[in-house]
């Protein structure tokens, strides 16, 4: 349940609030690009203090309980405002109390569990369940209500994540309880963090991590505004519906594919795996055509982040230090949801900015072009790097964190 809310929460807003605020609001690339950043400059910021927090003063479900409700109800009043500066303050203060929540629901669930790459798969996915329940109740939403312009309401996608959010700050009370250790010798539990970065191995991990993260926002900020834009042409009242193909995929990834190829292959062709699936996605929407290839492409989502990015925590998991877990998975957090994804989220803006032209639709008004295939050949050039630089540098080490239960 604590991971269906808390994807379900994002899930109600991360994939189609871009084409809300462009389509409805006016938004331009840029402005964009600064309101998708915000989750990430959070991310970079606030999880250290989240993690230091449940690993040495307070028990980790109080902790995003009271998160929770508090951001519950600052997304309820960031539905009601449509001008670019009030909501930008509005969601980085959103994004200050829910970005620590990411890491430590990890955190929680690796703690309680006895074997986290067996089972960490299988309590994730419902995470994934939770983000497609949520877009698919905003379309049914839509959809049920009359409206000419896509959306039941002004903000309906923001509503929606704040009641999620409400709900599981109640539900997080009950959440197992899970103290700080405060019999560690080390006080300062994120500095301990830190010092993982002298493993030569974890170091060219964590920059790979960083820039496969910053691709991923090509997909979370440009795919609905490509998709119902005229070279796709999906309606917008429906394109929650579509998208949710990537996480229909990603359940059946994460729970029978992960630890089968974990087992099989081991965390460094794992993570190879998740690193190929990002160029080829990437290509065929370069290609863009025929539509249907497009959205089944869709599909790969669940190999993108699953074997690359769901890997990645497990990794973490079972080379960090017991006393420090809550940090090392903050510390994980920051580099792919935070720093990367602040960089990916203005870049991908700013990079659809740089291939927009003006021009003339068919009733001779001026409008916007996007050269989308121009746009996309980025993140596939990238990610391309980064599979080469990764089985050029990166080598699995064993584990030196607590050793999973047989």
């Amino acid at each position: 349940a604590m991971m269906f809310l808390q994807y379900a929460i994002w899930g109600s807003w991360g994939p189609v609030l871009s084409a809300y605020l462009q389509n409805n609001l006016g938004f331009n690339g840029v402005q964009l690009g600064i309101i998708f950043s915000l989750l990430p400059l959070a991310t970079a910021i606030s999880p250290f203090i989240g993690g230091q927090i449940a690993d040495r003063w307070f028990p980790t479900q109080k902790v995003i309980a009271v998160l929770q409700l508090a951001g519950g109800m600052i997304l309820i009043l960031i539905a009601g405002v449509t001008a670019f500066t009030p909501m930008m303050w509005l969601m980085l203060l959103y994004c200050l109390v829910y970005a620590p929540t990411l890491a430590l629901t990890n955190s929680i669930a690796f703690i309680n569990l006895e074997n986290s790459e067996k089972e960490f798969g299988a309590i994730r996915v419902w995470g994934t369940i939770g983000w497609i329940a949520a877009g698919w109740a905003l379309a049914g939403w839509r959809a049920v209500t009359p409206s000419s312009v896509g959306i039941a309401m002004k903000g309906d996608t923001l509503v929606l994540a704040g009641v999620f959010s409400l709900v599981m700050g109640v539900l997080s009370f009950g959440l197992p309880h899970t103290p700080p250790q405060k019999g560690g010798s080390r006080p300062w539990a994120f500095l301990e963090a830190l010092k993982m970065f002298k493993d030569r191995s974890f170091l060219v991990f964590a920059v790979i991590s960083f820039v496969v993260a910053t691709e991923l926002w090509f997909y979370y900020v440009l795919t609905a505004p490509f998709l119902t834009s005229d070279k796709i042409g999906i309606s917008q009242k429906y394109v929650s519906w579509v998208m949710s193909i990537a996480q229909i995929a990603e359940i059946f990834v994460m729970a029978y594919l992960l630890p089968w190829a974990l087992k099989k292959y081991g965390l460094r062709r794992t993570l190879t795996l998740g690193i190929v699936a990002w160029p080829i996605r990437y290509v065929i929407f370069v290609i863009g055509t025929p539509a249907w290839l497009v959205i089944a492409s869709l599909a790969l989502h669940g190999f993108c982040y699953v074997f690359f990015f769901t890997a990645a925590y497990i990794y973490v998991d079972t080379i960090a230090p017991k006393d420090i877990r809550a940090s090392a998975q903050s510390l994980i957090a920051m580099i792919i949801l935070g720093i990367g994804s602040f960089v990916g989220s203005l870049f991908s803006g700013w990079v659809q900015n740089v291939f927009t032209t003006e021009g003339m639709n068919a009733a001779g008004e001026a409008v916007k072009v996007i050269n989308w295939r121009a746009t996309f050949l980025v993140p596939t050039a990238l990610t391309l790097l980064c599979l080469v630089v990764f089985l050029a540098f990166f080598r699995e080490k064993k584990a030196v964190g607590p050793v999973p239960a047989a």
